[in-house]
């Protein structure tokens, strides 16, 4: 069960509303006593708080009907197998939502479904699991003020292994055909070429939940929404990463200048911190406008979009506000308890016994693709001359900006080719998930892409951006935009030098690799003059 995109439906109907793109809400056959609601809010003002922010409704109608009646029972069911993230936090700012709407709310920890879901917690460590759960979502929605003497936790394993569930499964299965629950459990139970008989009871399994736990509505992802109908990016932050961590994977979170259609950052500004606190501050340097309040979403992605906000700017204030979202956690799961809860939950993989040397079975060849290069348009901000000894080529060290809250060190040997007034303030394309490296004593956090042509008089011009471009903007293969770049490339895999060797100068001077333009959004990648010359 997936904490993004979620979905609410009553049998009966097929009328949906569809709102903003975020999450979802599905009623069922109502269940229990009906009861007064109390002054406030108004069913009207229930309904608003329920269907905020969701992707989509599906039964409104007899949702309208309930709230008129009783308060709404919903519950959430998560399964007990990865470790929760910072995602985590979009069903929880939902669930804040519900509560204040007056809903009796359940918390389903579906361990049985994380079992049969191709087995993604084993069942050793299922209770495990669980208990961190419980214990970590507990702790976030305290983080967010939610008050747990309104909700209900219940394990899936407390009703699923009873005599009276064990023969509704029987008799579910007795109905429903294979086609049926292969096609919805589809987007919910992990597909592989020869499918465990388990991922097929997995959708039935949760059509039975709403049932056993007596609610109205099941509040999911939208990937769930066959289930509903028929009856969960390697720069993820843990909930429990320290303050470093959190800066580091936030430096590599993908957040293009301008870009606001596929942005991780700003999407968890939407989803997460806006519901939450009703604003957002744009914390920065007074020489840069200094700090700035929204209390409009769309005003802040509109100011990003037309490139007001820096990406550094936007990803240094998320960093400031996770943290106070994530210290009342870290804090919590510092006692030894839990530390060691944690730990067994989730074993460190590096700790385990060795297994038997040589390939896995089955095991495929790693894809060397172009998306996995974290290549961007950067601006040389500052050149500076490293330390020369007799013995070593002329470098210069340069301080570039790739759309980071701090400018990367970059170290080269361009000065031997171009003057070095005609680098400052230049846009370059830079090379930026490569391993950091000493250079004359100087980490070195990128590289240069530069066009060559070796001969006795070797020739070198830097790669440039199309005009208008601004740093931090994404390079990429006409092809391979959509792929997300490796964190960091492992020099002992060679990626970057396998795909380094296709990459070659037109005779149009514009970069390839395979005969295919580098690109970014506003145009291909070129160099001045070197036709049928290397990349660097």
């Amino acid at each position: 069960m997936q904490p993004e995109g979620t979905s609410v439906t009553v049998p009966g109907t097929r009328r949906r509303r569809r709102t903003r793109k975020g999450r979802g809400c599905q009623p069922s056959a109502g269940n229990g006593e009906s009861g007064a609601m109390g002054d406030a809010p108004s069913p009207e003002e229930k309904l608003h708080l329920i269907t905020r922010n969701l992707q989509e409704v599906l039964g409104e109608e007899k949702l309208k009907e309930i709230l008129k009646e009783r308060e709404l029972k919903v519950y959430w069911g998560t399964a007990t197998t990865g470790k929760p993230h910072v995602a985590y936090f979009v069903p929880m700012s939902k669930i804040a939502d519900f509560l204040k709407a007056g809903c009796e709310v359940t918390i389903l920890f579906a361990d049985l479904h994380a079992y049969l879901d191709n087995m993604k917690a084993p069942w050793e460590l299922l209770e495990l699991r669980t208990s961190y759960y419980e214990n970590v979502i507990k702790a976030m929605l305290e983080s967010i003020g939610v008050p747990l003497e309104k909700l209900k936790f219940i394990k899936g394993t407390d009703y699923q292994l009873s005599k009276e569930y064990t023969l509704d499964v029987y008799r579910l299965s007795s109905v429903v055909t294979q086609h049926d629950a292969k096609k919805a459990g589809a987007e919910v139970v992990k597909q592989v070429e020869h499918p465990l008989l388990s991922g097929l009871l997995y959708p039935g399994l949760q059509a039975l939940d709403e049932e056993y736990l007596k609610v109205d509505a099941q509040f999911g992802g939208v990937d769930q929404r066959k289930i509903f109908t028929f009856a969960e990016k390697e720069s993820k932050i843990d909930l429990l990463d320290r303050k470093e961590d959190v800066k580091k994977k936030l430096k590599k979170a993908f957040c293009e200048p301008g870009n606001v259609e596929n942005n991780g950052v700003l999407s968890f500004i939407k989803h997460v911190l806006f519901p939450l606190k009703s604003e957002f501050v744009i914390l920065r340097d007074e020489k840069w406008g200094g700090n700035k309040t929204y209390t409009v979403y769309l005003e802040l992605e509109k100011d990003f979009a037309a490139e007001v906000v820096h990406p550094g700017d936007l990803k240094n204030s998320v960093e400031v506000a996770l943290n106070k979202l994530l210290d009342p956690i870290r804090e919590k799961f510092n006692s030894p308890a839990l530390k060691k809860l944690a730990s067994a939950a989730y074993p460190d993989p590096s700790k385990q016994k060795p297994t038997a040397k040589g390939p896995a079975k089955n095991s495929e060849p790693e894809e060397i693709i172009p998306s996995r290069l974290d290549i961007r348009v950067g601006k040389i901000i500052s050149v500076e001359k490293v330390l020369i000894f007799h013995y070593s080529p002329k470098r210069q060290r340069r301080k570039i900006d790739v759309g980071e809250a701090e400018p990367r060190t970059v170290v080269s040997g361009l000065v031997q080719f171009v003057p070095k007034e005609e680098l400052q303030d230049r846009l370059v394309v830079v090379l930026c998930n490569l391993k950091p490296q000493k250079m004359r004593g100087v980490d070195s956090q990128g590289m240069l892409l530069c066009a060559s042509i070796e001969g006795a008089s070797r020739q070198v011009e830097p790669l440039d951006p199309p005009a208008g471009s601004a740093p931090g903007e994404r390079v990429f293969v006409k092809g391979y935009e959509k792929g997300q770049p490796d964190e960091e490339l492992k020099p002992k895999k060679k990626v970057f030098e396998k795909l380094q060797a296709d990459f070659k100068i037109s005779e149009e001077c514009t970069a390839q690799w395979k005969q295919t333009n580098f690109m970014t959004k506003l145009g291909s990648i070129s160099c001045k003059s070197l036709k049928g010359g290397n990349i660097s």
